[in-house]
């Protein structure tokens, strides 16, 4: 059983930037490529970003291509979301996923963290 804490989340204005991190804890961090999510009220959740299990595969759904930066420290067991130039459309919950698959498979999600972006 693997447990995941979504931290950083929080208030900012647009143009602004948050840093999210997922701490895993309950097996080896490494095993497991890790995905961000994100859910705003009203609409279907999506995928934000994805990394393998090296760290060296990443990808990114096209709205934030260029702002978001996902990345990991497997010795940290954490897994990090670098958000840049938010905009009020980012406002969501973001989730962090750990997958033992390929993209697409979830095995284990966090409690998710608050994005709110709003002047």
């Amino acid at each position: 059983q693997v447990q995941l804490v979504e931290s950083g989340g929080g208030v900012v204005q647009p143009g602004g930037s948050l840093r999210l991190s997922c701490t895993a804890s309950g097996d080896t961090f490494s095993r497991y490529g890790m995905d961000w999510f994100r859910q705003a009220p009203g609409k279907e959740r999506e995928t934000v970003a994805t990394i393998n299990r090296s760290g060296i595969i990443t990808t990114y759904v096209d709205s934030v291509k260029g702002r978001f930066t996902i990345s990991r420290d497997n010795a940290k067991n954490t897994v990090y979301l670098q958000i840049n130039n938010l905009k009020p459309e980012d406002t969501a919950v973001y989730f962090c996923v750990a997958r033992l698959g390929g993209i697409g498979t979830y095995d284990y999600w966090g409690q998710g963290t608050q994005v709110t972006v709003s002047s």
